[in-house]
């Protein structure tokens, strides 16, 4: 999108307005994008976002006075397209001036390094907090050009791109108050098998120790995943805190949820926190409270915002949704007196909220018998020592009256079921996170979560619609005819992704649907950061 020059030709008398003004913002070596790949969207259409300055282009002379009115925190141009020259100038000549404006900021509170970057999601807190970023470090080029694209201007080279952590030692800056990362964190989730230090990326981890040896910030913020606190990751977590001790740093870590901070996404996060000896001596860092006020899926899902899906639940017993036994398994979103506020498409478990095979495929009520049956008894130890064991025609004899082989052969027909030779039926679907037919969660519009946004993504959407009901079983059935049948649902997109995520309207995300998706489920949640950072920069750096 850049080049080298630094003044554009605008002698195209024969090209398109739209890409006369593409080329010149390119040869000027300004970042722009497209106004849908906004976090926010753009009202009235503009033709081209400078999101550093927060420039809105318009192809028109005059500006509805509403779309001045609603972004009055924008600086919004619009010129004549017959006039495409003067005005060009003209447009360069405005931005140039705001970009003057932005260098002579008023001064920072305080200054950071942001190492393994990403796509900006400890920038953006930290610069609202007052903070000034000295530099910054990233290896994947995608990441790279959003980052450059929100944050950066070619014109004003202030920071420096650091390349790999591995190649970092002795940082050029002087007196760093802070540096900041999320650390890759494949090596120590469970979805990447939990190799820790094993892994070359857990080996990130020593480079990052030793950067902050080398330069001696004051302080600094690192993220890395659940799965480092877990006791399997124990002695792991203690050689990391035991290392930044060594180097001179009282640690401090917490595991933290995004949902707590405002956002409406079950994400725990592992976030640690070291100042350094000289300064902890003389103030005592403590964890944000969580008080953030609750959102909901429906205050971020595009088409949905208008409306209030938000009700009172109805209080039912507990017998009444489980039986004489409430599952262990239930978590602080799931109450064991509330219907949930999703459903969840799998043949191994059940539950008030749980949607089989052959509640979506045309079964008889026998056929029906015969799947619950099944599920109901492929965990007991008796028919093995697997979670879901095979069960021989001889077994499921005994368990359902009169049973047929030709019972179970149109079960497995209708891909309920399958046969393993010598062993017995097992569903199909098998695996319970696996989901059925490419879905494992379906969440309501009222949610107030949403599953951890991850790179690889998901195979959890939303409904388009609320259903509600009195009983379990009204609840389901009134989803499946509503949401199910006619196909209610749909995944989250970028944009939401990064609402998810905590992203300001003003962010640009990268233009290729699947790479955005990529970043923000990689990024870190901005509003946990800030709440973070704001606790640290006032104790410690102010």
């Amino acid at each position: 999108m850049m080049t080298n020059a630094t003044t554009p030709d605008l002698n195209l008398p024969h090209a398109p307005a739209e890409k006369t003004l593409e080329l010149a913002l390119t040869q000027a070596q300004i970042s722009y994008c497209k106004p849908d790949q906004l976090i926010g969207g753009f009202e009235g259409n503009p033709t081209f976002i400078v999101p550093k300055y927060k420039v809105a282009i318009f192809l028109n002379a005059d500006l509805p006075a509403q779309i001045s009115a609603v972004y009055s925190t924008w600086n919004l141009f619009g010129f004549d397209a017959n006039q495409p020259e003067e005005a060009l100038k003209s447009c360069l000549s405005y931005i140039q001036k705001h970009r003057k404006a932005h260098q002579k900021q008023p001064k920072h509170r305080f200054t950071f390094v942001d190492l393994f970057a990403g796509i900006g999601g400890f920038r953006i807190p930290l610069e609202k907090l007052g903070g000034k970023c000295l530099g910054f470090s990233e290896i994947d080029k995608k990441a790279i050009e959003t980052y450059k694209n929100n944050f950066l201007d070619p014109q004003n080279p202030d920071e420096l791109e650091l390349g790999s952590v591995t190649n970092l030692s002795k940082l050029p800056f002087e007196n760093i108050d802070l540096i900041v990362g999320g650390v890759p964190c494949q090596s120590w989730s469970v979805a990447g098998k939990m190799r820790g230090f094993d892994d070359p990326r857990g080996k990130l981890w020593e480079d990052t120790i030793r950067i902050v040896e080398l330069n001696q910030p004051k302080t600094f913020i690192f993220e890395n995943v659940k799965g480092l606190i877990d006791p399997r990751n124990k002695e792991s977590l203690h050689l990391i805190v035991q290392s930044f001790e060594k180097i001179g740093y009282v640690v401090k870590y917490k595991l933290l949820n995004s949902y707590d901070f405002g956002l409406p996404q079950n994400r725990e996060r592992i976030y640690i926190v070291g100042i350094r000896a000289d300064y902890a001596l003389k103030n005592t860092f403590r964890f944000p409270e969580n008080k953030a006020k609750k959102s909901y899926l429906y205050e971020i899902i595009e088409g949905l915002e208008d409306q209030n899906y938000r009700t009172k639940k109805e209080k039912i017993e507990p017998r009444d949704l489980f039986g004489e036994k409430v599952p262990a398994s239930r978590n602080r979103f799931q109450k064991t007196n509330e219907l949930n506020d999703f459903f969840v498409f799998c043949d191994t478990r059940n539950g008030h909220t749980t949607i089989h095979s052959w509640d979506i495929i045309e079964t008889t009520e026998r056929e029906k018998e015969i799947c619950l049956m099944i599920l109901k008894n492929r965990r007991k130890q008796k028919y093995g020592k697997a979670d879901g064991n095979p069960l021989s025609f001889k077994h499921l004899q005994a368990l359902v009256a009169n049973l047929q082989e030709e019972e179970l052969s149109a079960l497995i027909d209708k891909k309920i079921l399958k046969f393993i030779e010598d062993k017995g039926y097992v569903f199909v679907n098998s695996k319970n996170s696996a989901g059925i037919n490419g879905l494992y969660r379906i969440y309501l519009p009222n949610s107030n979560i949403f599953p951890t946004l991850t790179a690889t993504g998901t195979k959890d959407v939303v409904a388009l619609e609320s259903v509600q009901g009195r009983t379990p079983d009204e609840f389901r059935e009134k989803f499946i005819n509503q949401i199910i049948k006619p196909q209610k649902y749909r995944p989250i997109n970028a944009r939401e992704a990064g609402k998810l995520q905590g992203f300001p309207d003003w962010f640009a995300f990268n233009e290729n649907e699947r790479f955005a998706q990529k970043q923000f489920g990689n990024a870190v949640s901005t509003s946990v950061v800030y709440g973070v950072a704001e606790v640290l920069t006032k104790q410690i750096l102010t």
